[in-house]
């Protein structure tokens, strides 16, 4: 790791000699400058990493080369100097961006604590840069089509409002993507996003979940925890597969709705938050209202804005971008060098419909990125299972062996689509929970 740089200005002679080696012997590299006007001349050809600034220069002085210096490099710390400064000058440079002041004669301990702090302070700002360019990165919805360029203008414009959406879409397709774009592009940006999924977490304690519980509210409560909601005051909640919610769960949060209070389990205190609700759902929750699983006023305090994520299948042309850019980001998160694809092996993904959407797609890809040995994919190095479309099929023998082949395959998609939740999965193919884990067991798949 290179050392980091000062660079200091003082048309003192002995100042930046005795200051060089100060910062020099605690392991600093240091440039100097005897002027505002040599200084701006090497901030040109240099970033470094703290400045500091003597406030009585001869020609341009202290306070213009300051409003000079944070024009050029407006992060970059700078720590003014002065034998004989007034509280006025200090405001005036304060109010400009420096960092601090320090008066002559100066203190080696002061110097030496004061660049440190500054120093550390840059990383930090830069480091929060870079996560947050990493996440608005990550968080992105990919592809050119029109089915997305539509989501993305209905987006734009549900974001300035504080109205509750409702996402709709397979597993896989990006709803969690779009509800975190939602969430950056409101004037909610900088405050909490939290997220609940609502089909991860047993229904025992979901209320626990959603609104905190008062320590000794039950068996395994040792302490007081705040819930979702009280985390997620002043931004965004958001209700991840809320299809999953019971009905009795449902009903609470319907009176957090209409009334943005609560009281955590156990507790008898009401508790005030403003949280804008996001939820999401894999299920046609207007069929659920009909056989009784989803409250019909929940749906509709839900489905003020109600947004579409479209499968992947029925947006083929963004195939292409989408492998682009999940081989060059992921190559870039595995540290490897940039990858090919040749054309036969994009034309199997084109053909593939993706039951698991853009995370099936993009776990394909992160698999060719770590797995290929050469920096060209084709279409042999492929996971995916092209194979089993349809035709293929009849390779078997017996009945038997193809219907036990489509089983595997179909009980396998169907667990994937469902992020392997066993209880779901059976739910939906409308068999015992019990049946399902002995047919896993027989075809040995393999739950994540």
């Amino acid at each position: 790791m290179s050392k980091p740089v000062i660079l200091i200005v003082d048309d003192e002679e002995g100042i930046r000699e005795s200051l060089s080696g100060i910062l020099e012997d605690d392991g600093y590299d240091v440039l100097t400058a005897d002027s505002g006007e040599e200084a701006v001349k090497i901030l040109r050809e240099t970033s470094p990493d703290l400045i500091f600034l003597d406030i009585w220069l001869t020609g341009m002085d202290g306070i213009k080369t300051l409003q000079e210096i944070k024009a050029m490099k407006p992060d970059v710390p700078v720590i003014m100097i002065s034998g004989h400064g007034s509280i006025e000058l200090a405001v005036k440079a304060t109010q400009i961006g420096a960092y601090d002041f320090l008066e002559k004669p100066l203190s080696l301990e002061r110097v030496l604590l004061v660049s440190k702090r500054a120093i550390e302070k840059r990383m930090l700002e830069r480091e929060n840069i870079t996560l947050r360019e990493n996440l608005t990165r990550k968080w992105k919805l990919i592809g050119e089509s029109q089915k997305i360029k539509d989501l993305r203008e209905q987006m734009e414009m549900a974001a300035r409002s504080n109205s509750r959406v409702l996402i709709f879409g397979e597993s896989g397709t990006g709803k969690e993507v779009a509800a975190r774009l939602l969430h950056e592009k409101s004037p909610r940006d900088g405050k909490p996003f939290i997220e609940v999924n609502c089909a991860a977490i047993p229904q025992e304690l979901i209320e626990s979940e959603l609104f905190g519980h008062e320590k000794g509210s039950f068996t395994g409560a040792f302490e007081k925890k705040n819930g979702k909601f009280e985390l997620a005051d002043g931004g965004t909640l958001f209700l991840d597969e809320i299809g999953d919610m019971s009905l009795q769960t449902q009903a609470k949060v319907l009176r957090v709705i209409e009334t943005q209070e609560f009281q955590r389990v156990g507790g008898n205190k009401n508790i005030n938050v403003d949280v804008r609700i996001i939820a999401a759902t894999n299920k046609d929750l207007r069929e659920e209202v009909k056989k009784g699983s989803f409250r019909e006023d929940l749906f509709f305090r839900l489905n003020v804005i109600p947004l579409f994520v479209p499968p992947l299948r029925e947006r083929k042309d963004d195939i292409p971008i989408l492998v682009e850019y999940f081989l060059d980001s992921l190559a870039e998160e595995y540290g490897k060098p940039p990858r090919k694809i040749l054309p036969e092996a994009l034309k199997y993904l084109l053909s593939y419909d993706w039951p698991g959407n853009v995370r099936e797609l993009k776990n394909v890809i992160e698999r060719l990125v770590i797995m290929t040995p050469s920096n060209i994919i084709d279409a042999k190095n492929l996971f995916i299972p092209v194979e089993h479309e349809g035709s293929d099929y009849f390779q078997y023998k017996t009945l038997k062996d193809a219907r036990n082949a489509f089983e595997k395959d179909y009980i396998t998609k169907k667990l994937e689509e469902n992020n392997w939740n066993i209880s779901r999965t059976a739910e939906i193919l409308d068999v015992e929970r019990s049946n399902l884990h002995r047919k896993i067991k027989t075809y040995e798949i393999k739950v994540h």
